[in-house]
């Protein structure tokens, strides 16, 4: 069991399957996949078994129970059928999650931009409950301003056009209304010094970004600390890690590794267990919260 994000409350089952809805076709269809297992194993059905009844094969089961794939009406029905589900009430109200769960996520509209290694984070970021961070370089993409954001994405993509660069601006701040809608995202970020001082677009835009920050950690859903370069050698890597969870229990945390030109998501629960290990280990190791607006206030006036 991982370490509760301070004022976390636990999961509600009801309302987990509208709130997945509200928040796009990922984990939703993450949700009619565990599902449809649990129905597959009460049944004692194998998955070649369902597989044959959908005209398919064990691993299309496989990809469906883990939510990696859309999926089709038909399937659906006859996988109910099969797992003895005759409930009017109860098959209408999985197939209509399997609807939703096929319809395109708000950020759609910029599919052009979004490799298809990060599209998947994309829904799974906007419906989580808890997204837990350790930042190395850059201060993390939920908490950057718009200034701090254009500079290191020119900096990055520097073929890349303005009319392109803009469009990937408004993408990034879209994703930060997960931290100011009714019920908000919480946000437990750990950063590395380093990314308090590399000064991304210039003094001004660092200045102006680590305000920002000092402000951000003041929500309520926010907790910002920071690993400062004296505490020497630290449990974290050199590549960002990002842990998310959900409100429906039957998912499990996911972890997101993001590299130079890709991103992996370890599943194996040995792997997820040791990525919250190390987040956990990073928050004991950092600054307490309360003094994060202190350590930022020192840092801006060595700028």
């Amino acid at each position: 069991m991982s370490a509760p994000y301070p004022g976390e409350a636990p999961a509600s089952g009801s309302g987990a399957a509208l709130g997945a809805a509200a928040a796009g076709p990922t984990v939703l269809r993450m949700v009619v996949g565990a599902q449809l297992r649990r129905l597959r194993e009460a049944a004692e059905i194998s998955t070649e078994a369902a597989g044959y009844e959908i005209r398919g094969s064990h691993s299309k089961i496989s990809r469906m129970e883990l939510g990696r794939v859309g999926f089709k009406e038909r399937d659906v029905a006859d996988l109910l059928t099969l797992y003895g589900v005759d409930d009017p009430a109860r098959r209408e109200a999985l197939l209509e999650l399997a609807e939703q769960a096929n319809r395109p996520g708000w950020w759609q509209r910029y599919a052009d931009l979004v490799p298809g290694w990060f599209e998947p984070y994309l829904g799974l970021e906007q419906g989580a409950v808890l997204v837990r961070v350790f930042e190395v370089q850059n201060i993390p993409d939920l908490l950057q301003t718009e200034d701090y954001a254009r500079a290191l994405l020119a900096a990055r993509l520097p073929e890349a056009g303005r009319e392109e660069i803009e469009r990937r601006v408004e993408l990034r701040m879209r994703r930060r209304q997960v931290l100011e809608r009714p019920e908000p995202v919480k946000l437990w970020a750990v950063l590395d010094e380093a990314a308090l001082r590399r000064a991304v677009g210039g003094p001004d835009v660092l200045r102006a970004q680590l305000r920002h920050l000092i402000e951000m950690a003041r929500l309520p859903n926010v907790t910002v600390q920071v690993l400062p370069f004296a505490i020497g050698g630290h449990a974290g890597e050199t590549c960002p890690v990002t842990l998310l969870r959900f409100a429906e229990p039957e998912l499990p945390d996911v972890v997101y590794l993001e590299h130079l030109a890709g991103a992996t998501y370890p599943d194996r629960p040995s792997d997820v267990t040791r990525y919250r290990d190390v987040l956990n280990h990073l928050g004991v190791q950092a600054e307490p919260p309360a003094r994060t607006p202190d350590f930022i206030e020192n840092v801006l006036a060595t700028l």
